[in-house]
């Protein structure tokens, strides 16, 4: 799903606290914003904001499993039909998408 390769380095004010809540329950200390937005097809879209901004996969990989599953387990969301996934650093820029449907 092709979308903005940078935004704003602020997260919104519901972002910032849903990124609370996450990071409450253990989350990514580096978090500071996840957004949920409506995608193509009824595809959610989730907007992540990091402190790190280092783009090694395996950081990815791992906010990724932890964010969604938080999401799922303690926000009622669900991902039966995917989901995509852009995680932007410190300074706005995009530093990870990916297209999770199965």
């Amino acid at each position: 799903m092709p979308g903005p390769t940078s935004t704003a380095a602020a997260a919104p004010q519901d972002a910032a606290a849903l990124a609370d809540r996450y990071r409450a329950a253990g989350g990514d200390p580096d978090v500071y914003g996840i957004q949920v937005e409506d995608g193509p097809e009824g595809i959610p879209r989730l907007v992540i904001r990091t402190r790190n901004a280092d783009d090694a996969d395996a950081i990815f990989r791992r906010q990724n499993t932890s964010v969604t599953t938080h999401l799922t387990t303690k926000e009622g969301l669900s991902f039966k039909k995917g989901y995509f996934i852009d995680v932007f650093g410190p300074d706005g820029r995009l530093i990870h998408r990916m297209d999770a449907r199965p």
